[in-house]
């Protein structure tokens, strides 16, 4: 059978094989994948399926067919629609549901490190438009599992909201006028409405730049390391480093509803 390269992808390339995804597998590949068929068998059809390894020991994944933001020179206009945002919310509130009860492997293994326990849930924790797939104004899921792992709803929903929202600082490095603050504010609690956040959403404000700054710090050690995935990420480690600093200085006005 043919191999067709799927475009995006920062960490490990992926083919489609007779309408299989193939990929490199991972020492947490097989905790990632106890995760999708959790998910499974709870009836959650917006992530892709676990299918085991083939014989060259890649990973296989069912393919969500859709439109992605790979190959683009400019955010398609789902991204920054009211309509995707509101769905992003309850997509990562299902996923986070299902997944509090999640029981791992005894050799839990995760990109992002740690272990599952009490209050905690198995995030995405990178879902974002980048990996995002949808047809026309509906969502249809989120790919790329391989940093999914243990945390709390904030650690990933914070993320969300910096890609999404977004909360992330401008790319060209300007500032974000008055009206353009209040829209984020608007989005914001958009998101926030549609997963069903009851908590103080001041507390989120603290997390997203304390996720941003992890973020940053997990690419800047990797690139250190001679990761060339992470090399070609320097430039968003530092975007996510503008990031915290600019949203630890938003007034608390923002993030009340």
């Amino acid at each position: 059978m043919p191999e067709v390269v799927l475009p995006g992808g920062n960490t490990t390339g992926a083919v489609l094989i007779d309408g299989v995804v193939h990929k490199r597998a991972a020492p947490w590949t097989a905790s990632v994948h106890a995760v999708l068929r959790h998910l499974e068998a709870a009836g959650f059809d917006a992530a892709p399926r676990a299918l085991g390894f083939d014989d060259q020991g890649r990973e296989m994944l069912t393919y969500l067919p859709g439109e992605t933001f790979a190959g683009r020179d400019s955010p398609p206009g789902w991204a920054s629609a009211d309509a995707m945002l509101a769905q992003v919310g309850r997509w990562l509130r299902r996923v986070h549901d299902l997944t509090a009860g999640f029981t791992p492997p005894p050799d839990e293994h995760w990109f992002i490190g740690g272990t599952m326990g009490p209050g905690l849930i198995i995030g995405h924790q990178d879902a974002s438009p980048y990996n995002a797939v949808v047809d026309g104004d509906r969502l249809i899921g989120f790919c790329d599992w391989d940093v999914a792992g243990p945390s709390t709803p904030d650690w990933d929903l914070a993320f969300s909201a910096l890609t999404w929202v977004p909360l992330a600082s401008p790319h060209d490095g300007g500032p974000v006028s008055e009206q353009d603050r209040r829209e984020r504010s608007r989005r914001l609690h958009l998101l926030l409405d549609a997963y069903g956040y009851a908590g103080d959403r001041r507390v989120l404000g603290a997390v997203v730049p304390q996720r941003a700054q992890r973020q940053a710090a997990v690419i800047r050690r990797m690139a250190g390391a001679g990761d060339p995935a992470s090399i070609a990420l320097l430039p968003i480690a530092a975007l996510l480093e503008r990031s915290a600093a600019d949203v630890r200085t938003l007034p608390d006005a923002f993030w009340s509803p």
